[in-house]
């Protein structure tokens, strides 16, 4: 009886010690979210956005989306664009790509820009295609690759992207697989690892990646946007063997070779995720769409295993009707404020948004 007594008032104190916030952390929330600029695309009639690259007439980029960064050194960023079309593209009723000409699967744009308050310019885009697909269009093969994240290594660029067979209905695709690229030339040239290789039931058949203490981390979904996201690691210079991979379970911890055991950190859907680690707040972020819902999102979480916070609305569809994606740019781990692209499937081009950062009282 003393025992159960004892054990009852241990439990009264560990819930009135948390419930005063001592072991809860304050989670982040964003405010003043707003658009700042068009990035990529021709601007549309009577859009006051600012258009500092005009990639239309400059690189033949009409139409694209993505847009994912990531730091690729020597004060450079780079941001990886999915399907892209020329300058002949027009939006059209339905959004998406119509009839426009010179199709890549992928391009490339480089910025040194520090002051992305006023929007992001290039320094220079690769604009023909850097991840190579047959676009076999009948549901048979290789339809398109598509960038989902990107990571700089000791001076070495790596591309994740996923092979996609078949485009579904809203939010729904199938891959063939998904595997790496790699480039030793600051994104000139691209080279095929063939030691990485996901399939296409994988949960990490799209990923983010994020650095931190040697290690990189890997967080994955499967193809869609419905799934729920996983969590693996490797150190830095294990990137091409995929053996060496560890992959977090809840129960056990890290474990290597084992990527089915993986289970879920956050529940879905979510959909075109970004992670990184904000010095500021010392806290892991994730941002994604919640296409149930018609949001892009944020969390935040001390471990980046978990517990993660609530989701906090970046955005509305309601607002920017046939958005996805919130790729955040790597000045964003620094400071107070985060900067990500954002797409919207009408006028299918991307577009740079800002939120600022705050401790909710």
């Amino acid at each position: 009886m003393r025992l159960l007594i004892f054990n009852i008032l241990i439990c009264c104190f560990v819930i009135t010690y948390t419930s005063f916030g001592q072991s809860i952390p304050k989670e982040l929330i964003p405010t003043d979210v707003r658009q700042i600029s068009r990035v990529t695309g021709k601007s549309e009639a009577n859009e006051l956005l600012p258009n500092p690259n005009t990639t239309d007439k400059h690189y033949d980029v009409g139409g694209t989306d993505l847009g994912i960064a990531w730091d690729m050194g020597n004060g450079k960023t780079g941001f990886f664009f999915g399907d892209t079309y020329g300058r002949d593209f027009k939006s059209v009723p339905g959004g998406g790509p119509g009839k426009a000409g010179n199709w890549r699967s992928n391009v490339l744009g480089i910025s040194t820009d520090k002051n992305l308050n006023d929007g992001l310019t290039f320094d220079t885009m690769i604009a023909h295609e850097l991840i190579p697909s047959p676009h076999i269009t009948n549901g048979t093969g290789s339809h398109t690759a598509i960038p989902t994240a990107a990571i700089n290594i000791k001076g070495t660029d790596y591309v994740h992207y996923m092979d996609v067979r078949k485009w579904g209905g809203p939010g729904s695709w199938t891959t063939n697989y998904s595997g790496i690229f790699q480039s030793k030339d600051q994104g000139l040239n691209w080279i095929k690892c063939p030691t990485v290789r996901f399939s296409d039931t994988s949960n990490f058949a799209q990923i983010a990646y994020a650095k931190s203490e040697g290690f990189i981390f890997m967080l994955g979904t499967p193809a869609g946007r419905s799934g729920a996201a996983y969590l693996a690691r490797f150190k830095e210079e294990d990137i091409l063997q995929q053996p060496k991979y560890e992959y977090w379970n809840k129960w056990h911890g890290w474990l290597k070779e084992a990527e089915t055991l993986a289970t879920p950190i956050i529940e879905g859907p979510i959909g075109e995720a970004s992670l990184l680690y904000n010095l500021k707040y010392k806290r892991w972020v994730v941002t994604y769409m919640n296409e149930k819902e018609g949001t892009l999102v944020m969390r935040d979480a001390l471990e980046v295993s978990g517990i993660w916070s609530s989701e906090k609305i970046l955005a509305n569809a309601r607002d920017y009707p046939g958005f996805y994606g919130a790729f955040m740019i790597p000045a964003s781990s620094r400071g107070n404020e985060i900067y990500f692209n954002m797409s919207m499937w009408f006028p299918y081009n991307v577009f740079l948004m800002q939120a600022t950062l705050k401790f909710a009282d």
